[in-house]
């Protein structure tokens, strides 16, 4: 993980934590979330507030999210909007908070200016029992506050205020006056600057969870569908009726076609539809070739395919059928008959925008784990497990590829290979505030080498 770490493949667009006054606010916040307090003076956080410094010294990676399912929040700046989740256990996590973290901009700015806004996603459950516990869940509310409670504190004085213009005789009540003075000692003058966050309800609709082995949830669809990695039947009943394995290729294909979730990759000839074939191709010649022993560090396209004329009986057949695809992209050639069952399959699509696209991409990503690129993108607890099974080798060139072919541009790249450069399970791609930490190119070797030292990024990912 040392090479994900050092080329900003991990643990990147954190929020740097360094100054006293901002690390007394996180003890506050966390000590009244969880009532444990943290020694460190220098550690990074997510959007969430969870720093994987803290994790390490804690020893528990899910310290702001009890069982997987209560996930509490600390809030330091808005400048967290930006960043990514890490330990993700529902896909919807990442979107309420900046959603939240958006929506309420301007009072949380002013209000982190002073003190931690701490919260959590308030939901029906408070442990994940069984696959049908979870679908239980079907709202989600935000609340949120400081630690000294100033936005309680600036209801009640609002309250009063209401009461002192509206009541007659609330000119002559000394008491009433005094208690509002006091409590705006405390908020400052809520009627010029209001201290209020919006109260914010999310439906749980579709999403995707990593409890009982991974499994998604298509609820929201005119054929609902949950889609698991591992047998989910064994955990009891469950509310939905279609239930299938990542190995049911067809059933899978079939409730994707039905609720209108996918779209080729490819859906006329030229030469940008042939190129994105071309790179999926090259992501699976690689995987063979370094099986093979060969060593891929800087490899040109001239190289991969002189790999490619070497190795051509030894490629898997998704590699054949995506050859197949791609000339037809360019060379005139029939469109090739690949059916659900062809490993090429999965490869050929991608999601149509709408509300369940992105996981929908997370489940294409885990469909086709040879694009690695993809995997990366869409389903970054994915990519880290299947990297840690990885070669030395494969591990190089894939951090290559990914530094060159997607860190210089990953909107273009994005947008290219999806449709959108807006997907949850990116972070934005925005420069860095000063509270942000300095993450800049220049400074960030020192800061991962740092990181790396601190927590062991094996360990962080819990000793995958």
């Amino acid at each position: 993980m040392h090479r994900l770490i050092e080329k900003g493949l991990m643990f990147g667009n954190l929020i740097h934590v360094n100054s006293p006054a901002l690390v007394d606010r996180y003890n506050r916040a966390l000590k009244a979330l969880t009532g444990r307090e943290t020694s460190l003076t220098d550690f990074h956080i997510d959007i969430s507030g969870y720093s994987p410094e803290i994790g390490d010294e804690l020893s528990d990676t899910m310290y702001l999210n009890h069982a997987g399912v209560n996930r509490q929040f600390i809030l330091l700046t808005t400048a967290q909007k930006t960043a990514p989740l890490l330990h993700a256990k529902l896909s919807s996590s990442r979107m309420i908070l900046k959603q939240f973290i958006t929506q309420n901009d301007a009072a949380l700015f002013a209000l982190t200016a002073k003190d931690a806004v701490a919260g959590e996603l308030v939901n029906s459950i408070y442990q994940a029992q069984s696959p049908a516990a979870l679908m239980d869940i079907r709202r989600i509310e935000v609340t949120a506050d400081t630690t000294k409670g100033t936005v309680a504190t600036a209801e009640t004085l609002g309250a009063m205020i209401d009461s002192f213009q509206t009541e007659p005789e609330a000119w002559y009540d000394d008491v009433l006056i005094a208690d509002m003075i006091g409590l705006a000692k405390e908020t400052g003058d809520i009627t010029r600057n209001p201290v209020k966050l919006d109260h914010m309800e999310f439906q749980q609709d579709s999403f995707w969870t990593a409890h009982f082995g991974g499994f998604y949830v298509f609820r929201n669809c005119p054929s609902p569908a949950i889609i698991a990695q591992h047998d989910l039947t064994s955990h009891g009943a469950l509310p939905i009726n279609a239930v299938y394995q990542y190995s049911d290729r067809s059933e899978i294909a079939a409730c994707l076609a039905a609720n209108d979730l996918v779209e080729p990759i490819v859906a006329a000839r030229g030469p940008e539809a042939a190129a994105i074939l071309h790179q999926k191709m090259a992501f699976i010649l690689a995987d063979t070739a370094l099986a093979a022993g060969e060593h891929l560090s800087k490899a040109t396209p001239r190289h991969l395919r002189q790999l490619g004329r070497r190795y051509a009986q030894k490629l898997p057949k998704a590699w054949h059928g995506l050859m197949a695809l791609a000339r037809w992209a360019e060379e005139e050639a029939d469109w090739p008959e690949i059916t659900s069952e062809h490993p090429a399959y999965f490869y050929m699509l991608r999601a149509k925008p709408g509300p369940n696209m992105d996981i929908v991409n997370m489940l294409l990503a885990e469909l086709t784990p040879l694009d690695f690129r993809q995997l990366y993108i869409c389903h970054k607890d994915a990519f880290y497990a299947a990297y840690a099974t990885w070669s030395d080798a494969k591990k190089t060139y894939v951090v290559d590829v990914l530094e060159e072919a997607y860190q210089a541009d990953k909107a273009g790249v994005r947008a290219t290979l999806f449709g959108t450069h807006d997907t949850a399970s990116e972070p934005d791609d925005v420069p860095r505030a000063p509270v942000s930490g300095p993450w800049a190119t220049q400074e960030r070797q020192q800061i991962s080498a740092d990181m790396i030292a601190r927590i062991g990024p094996w360990r962080a990912l819990g000793e995958r």
